[in-house]
């Protein structure tokens, strides 16, 4: 029996972290760093990024002025640069699948916990801009209510003995290795959320890791199943994207079979990192063609390794010639899986292919279909 199957039974309620868990705050974080930094004649060089998560604020705001020889000390730090996050808190948006995650818990019973190493004011001013997230919470928990924070165990145990449950019934679920820590020490279940990209090899502690919050299967966790998957898709809050076709990385036609109408990530970076690296679909408007069906990949694309995330639509027609240059425009209205790697060429051919029938079918469903006059696909066309 694995770990899950024994814990799966016992499982009554969940305690997330908050930041890079629930909160999309690392650029953020970044943003005020660079001005703060600077101050100093110093450069954000995001070195440090990995020893920063999970630590509570003192831990990290030394680490900072130690690798940067700052003149100043932590606490003078911390008294500079907390108000500039203060201020930034009504601009920190939910990660994918993070309301959907609190409401589906909420409206099933299912108790929840939010336990972070920040302060306990730091917590309130971030959820207090997400509606119905601080009353979905039985317990809140911040770092200055322990003795120590993660990675020891204590603020999972408190939590668990706020929530009047055995910490053998409570699943965690965090985005960095000392949350993981913690929630292992603590004699609990842990599924991990790596927030840091191609870093899933460091979180081997876990009982399960996971690209996104879109990717959870409560069910096998013995907790109420999500019900809004609809013929291997999941619906997402539509976004939208575009720019002239460029030219990719030769290998869409040469290497798969497979013509990818590629789109620069240059101006849309800030927009990448709010999407997990996966497949989506959607519908493609082409300049002086018309409106396509279309499915695409977000990310490393690790069978190629690549060293930045990319953009590959492929739009589901067949077109006689290439359109470099075009003006593309995509309208993303839904997910369909991780990012993964696969053993062979033939097997990533085998499931691009799959990805391609699943968003045909999908897309002449009326909860998607309704998408193809979409102003924005057709703003581009004369």
């Amino acid at each position: 029996m694995s770990i899950i199957e024994s814990l799966k039974k016992s499982v009554r309620c969940v305690i997330l972290d908050l930041d890079g868990t629930l909160l999309k705050t690392d650029g953020i974080a970044v943003d005020v760093l660079k001005v703060f930094l600077g101050n100093y004649g110093k450069q954000w060089d995001g070195r440090e990024v990995h020893k920063l998560l999970g630590k509570t604020k003192f831990e990290a705001a030394a680490a900072i002025v130690e690798d940067y020889g700052l003149p100043c000390s932590t606490s003078e730090f911390l008294r500079g640069i907390l108000p500039m996050f203060s201020d930034q808190c009504c601009n920190i948006k939910a990660l994918p699948g993070a309301d959907r995650l609190i409401k589906h818990l909420r409206n099933h019973g299912v108790s929840m916990a939010l336990a972070s190493n920040s302060p306990k004011e730091s917590i309130e001013a971030k959820i207090s801009y997400h509606d119905g997230w601080e009353s979905s919470f039985s317990v809140i928990l911040s770092g200055d209510e322990v003795r120590t924070g993660k990675p020891s165990p204590e603020i999972f145990l408190e939590a668990a003995k706020r929530l009047n449950v055995e910490h053998s019934s409570c699943l965690v679920i965090e985005d960095s290795v000392t949350g993981v820590t913690a929630g292992k020490a603590a004699g609990m279940g842990v599924i991990a959320v790596p927030s840091l990209p191609k870093q899933s090899h460091l979180y081997t502690a876990a009982d399960e890791v996971i690209n996104s919050l879109l990717d959870l299967r409560l069910e096998k966790w013995g907790l109420p199943p999500f019900k809004d998957w609809v013929e291997g898709t999941l619906p997402i809050d539509p976004w939208c994207i575009g720019g002239p076709v460029i030219k990719g990385f030769g290998r869409g036609s040469k290497v798969l079979g497979i013509p990818t109408a590629n789109l620069s990530t240059e101006n849309y970076s800030d927009l990448l990192m709010e999407h997990p690296a996966g497949v989506y679909f959607g519908w493609a408007g082409l300049s002086s063609r018309g409106i396509y069906k279309m499915v695409m990949s977000i990310g490393w694309n690790p069978y190629f390794d690549n060293k930045e995330k990319t953009i590959e639509p492929w739009l589901l027609h067949d077109f006689k010639e290439d359109f470099y240059g075009e003006e593309l425009r995509l309208v993303i209205v839904g997910y369909i899986r991780p990012e993964a790697n696969f053993p062979s060429l033939e097997s990533l051919v085998a499931k691009i292919h799959e990805d391609g029938r699943i968003s045909e079918r999908a897309l002449d469903l009326p909860l998607y279909s309704s998408y193809k006059n979409d102003p924005f696909l057709r703003s581009s066309q004369p």
